[in-house]
């Protein structure tokens, strides 16, 4: 019994070993792990031949195995040899996705829809926003804190001399005219946003065309595109200093308990006006902050 199981188990260790080995090669197969799984069908007939052997009462002696296990060794015909031709052929492992053209071509007409913003953001950086708003104060004859016109229109002067501008034109509605430098930090939020902008195009091209082949170029780098955005900067940079008018026409009601300072021009600065002198919005309520 103990030799019948070592005969077994000896024309067994053969089968593996001629498997691993091929005799045109006499090497390594390829590891296993790197292969894909050949089919059922292929691997059957060679293990149901591979068990006739070593179970067969009519082998009397391995070298009549050997010449059995050669034959089906062939390298055009192991499974082996199957898998390593499965392996090298690209289009077995090939993947396909699969997506929604509605959905992709919906969200690219979007987002081609809004590019153009950028282009309007570095246009609209060399100018002034102008908006035209209506702030109150307490007037002189107001319970608390009031303030006579004059006395109102004495600090709107000086603040506006503080921010350097200068009195242009003097009547019912002052005319304030100052020069606005140009900013660093602008200039750099302008290339930086632009190099975010055109990193998004170049990541919708690079999907879009992926098979493009240009002459003498080959398939392009869309993100090379990035390098335009100091552009942005350069372009702010260039425009220089502009100068800014601000418009002024102070009023009050009949009883004198209100003051109405109507106010044109950058909303930036008119902001930081009314920030600076506490006056409150027309129409608004001033709520205090919790904290």
């Amino acid at each position: 019994m103990f030799r019948e199981t070592m005969k077994s188990a000896s024309y067994l260790a053969l089968a593996l070993a001629l498997l691993l080995f091929t005799p045109a090669t006499h090497g390594f197969a390829p590891p296993l792990s790197s292969l894909p799984r050949p089919s059922a069908l292929h691997l059957t007939p060679h293990i149901d031949a591979l068990i006739n052997i070593v179970l067969s009462p009519d082998v009397l002696d391995a070298s009549s195995a050997s010449e059995t296990l050669l034959s089906l060794a062939d390298p055009s015909t192991t499974a082996v040899e199957e898998a390593t031709s499965a392996a090298a052929d690209p289009t077995a492992t090939s993947f396909l996705p699969s997506y929604s053209k509605a959905s992709y071509y919906t969200t690219l007409a979007l987002y081609l829809a809004s590019f153009p913003g950028l282009w309007s953001q570095i246009k609209r950086s060399t100018k002034a926003k102008v908006k035209r708003k209506t702030y109150v104060s307490p007037g002189e004859k107001a319970a608390e804190g009031g303030k006579e016109l004059r006395q109102q229109a004495g600090e709107i002067m000086a603040y506006m001399k503080a921010n350097n501008y200068e009195v242009a034109e003097a009547g019912e509605t002052i005319t304030f005219r100052g020069l606005v430098a140009r900013s660093t930090s602008q200039a750099f939020f302008l290339t930086f946003c632009t190099a975010l902008g055109l990193a998004s195009l170049a990541l919708v091209l690079q999907i879009q065309f992926q098979d493009l082949v240009l002459p003498g170029i080959g398939n392009p780098n869309w993100f090379y595109l990035t390098l335009l955005s100091p552009y942005a900067g350069i372009y702010y940079w260039r425009s220089g200093d502009r100068v800014d008018d601000m418009k002024v026409k102070l009023s009050t009601n009949d009883d004198e308990t209100l003051n109405e300072i109507t106010v044109e021009g950058n909303d930036e600065e008119i902001d930081r006006m009314w920030r600076s002198l506490d006056l409150q919005e027309k129409g608004m309520v001033k709520v205090e902050g919790i904290f």
